[in-house]
């Protein structure tokens, strides 16, 4: 059981964390190396053993530790405490900042649109219409947050916002941009050494508090339909995702979900790990990068945080 706890850190390290945060990969290291860690781990549910759920519970709870013999002492000290958080919380991160790299796709689509997130969290991905942006090369538009995204010279940059005329969010746990205790919970889910991305959160979340999405509870596998059937019948339906399925762990339920996007009709914008729906993405695969399809098509590499996109759709 621990063995596969180890492997599961080590490949957080090595594949996610590595070149992005420093502090996690040596802690995540750190982690599937320590017996005492991986027993606690051993004692909670499969799904709350994820390597991000554990580094944010730690420092929600003990604050931010710099290295991994802090990090041992501070969860092994309050180890009751993690584990309560790790068993109330979950991992929804949320970066506006990815609608750098959705924005290409939507403003292609005929308007106006709407939008339904999956796995929305709180909703901050699904207001790309109110944030600007600033592409390298390009004059940026949009107002404050504005988000800076590297894009190569394929990707079919877009000059001004889609009209987006309704919208909603699907999620098991919503969170709400006028709870505190929410919004710190999903500001401790960006890395520590990533304090840009903290300050676009914060940002986002002020955005969002002047007129917060709707975020319905539901499971994307039994409620989608429901939501669908309320979208306006004359925009396009926009069923989008981003770093979401991966928490989907049986493949025949991710099939499931991909049938009854397309059994609605509507576009479908998938943003994901590789390893998510490997049979639509391009070759060789991009080591590190998520794999932006459009109804099954690969259309884009793209940064997990929306840093750059590289256009590979025809």
């Amino acid at each position: 059981m621990t063995d596969a706890i180890a492997r599961r850190f080590r490949r957080f390290a090595e594949t996610e964390a590595r070149g992005h945060s420093p502090l996690y990969e040596a802690l995540a290291h750190g982690v599937a190396s320590d017996p005492a860690i991986l027993t606690f781990l051993s004692d909670l549910p499969v799904e709350k053993q994820q390597p991000n759920l554990l580094l944010a519970a730690v420092r929600f709870v003990c604050g931010i530790q710099s290295s991994p013999s802090d990090f041992r002492a501070a969860l092994l000290a309050r180890q009751d405490a993690v584990r309560a958080e790790m068993l109330k919380r979950r991992t929804q991160t949320n970066e506006p900042a990815r609608c750098a790299v959705l924005l290409p796709v939507l403003a292609r689509l005929p308007g106006p649109l709407a939008l339904i997130e999956v796995g929305a969290s709180a909703g901050l991905c699904l207001l790309p219409d109110r944030y600007g942006y600033a592409y390298d090369g390009h004059a940026p538009f949009g107002p404050e947050p504005r988000f800076a995204c590297r894009a190569d010279a394929a990707t079919p940059v877009p000059i001004a916002h889609p009209a987006i005329v309704w919208r909603a969010g699907l999620d098991l746990n919503p969170l709400d941009v006028r709870d505190d205790d929410d919004m710190a919970w999903l500001e401790t889910l960006v890395w520590p050494d990533q304090p840009d991305r903290a300050i676009r959160l914060r940002a986002a979340i002020a955005v969002a508090r002047a007129d917060p999405p709707r975020i319905v509870k539901g499971d994307l596998l039994t409620a989608l339909a429901a939501l669908a059937a309320e979208a306006p019948p004359d925009a396009t339906l926009v069923v989008f995702h981003t770093a979401v399925l991966a928490y989907v762990a049986d493949p025949h339920a991710r099939a499931r979900f991909r049938r009854s996007v397309r059994d609605l009709g509507a576009v479908w914008i998938s943003n994901e790990a590789p390893f998510v729906f490997p049979d639509i993405v391009a070759r060789p695969v991009r080591q590190g990068a998520f794999s932006l399809a459009v109804n099954g098509e690969p259309a884009a590499w793209t940064d997990p945080h929306g840093a750059w996109l590289e256009w590979i759709a025809a």
